[in-house]
């Protein structure tokens, strides 16, 4: 568990779907994470990144707005060293490979359960640079 000495790690979420966001933070909340957002638009990613600090971010690929999420986590690497977990129905090759510039840690397919997501962010915290005590 989290102490002042080592607060729990900032995880930014990044999901246009209200429902599945809100389950998101929940899960991750429950798993004595720190959520940032929900972010439904790949802009408000990086505005809230910038603010926020966060170690990495759970990213759907589909979001509202001109931006994929894809291009978010380009830009959250690419400007903030932010890397994510892609949480999305969108796994093929095409996706992987445009989203390899971004260096993701983790690809989790929808429909997945919350168990499923924060596992991976757990296994992705040491390489975000960020450890569990």
């Amino acid at each position: 568990m989290p102490t002042t000495d080592h607060p729990a790690p900032r995880i930014l979420v990044v999901e246009d779907d209200y429902f599945v966001a809100a389950d998101l933070e929940d899960g991750l909340r429950h798993a004595g994470l720190d959520v940032v957002g929900p972010v439904p638009t790949a802009e408000e990613a990086l505005a809230l990144a910038r603010s926020e600090r966060p170690v990495l971010a759970v990213m759907d690929i589909r979001l509202a707005g001109e931006k994929d999420g894809i291009d978010a986590a380009l830009d959250l690497y690419r400007e903030l060293g932010i890397r994510c977990i892609f949480a999305s129905a969108h796994v093929e090759p095409p996706y992987r490979q445009r989203a390899a510039a971004a260096a993701p840690l983790g690809w989790v397919q929808k429909p997945y359960t919350i168990g499923t997501v924060v596992a991976a962010v757990k296994n992705a915290l040491p390489e975000a640079g960020e450890g569990l005590a």
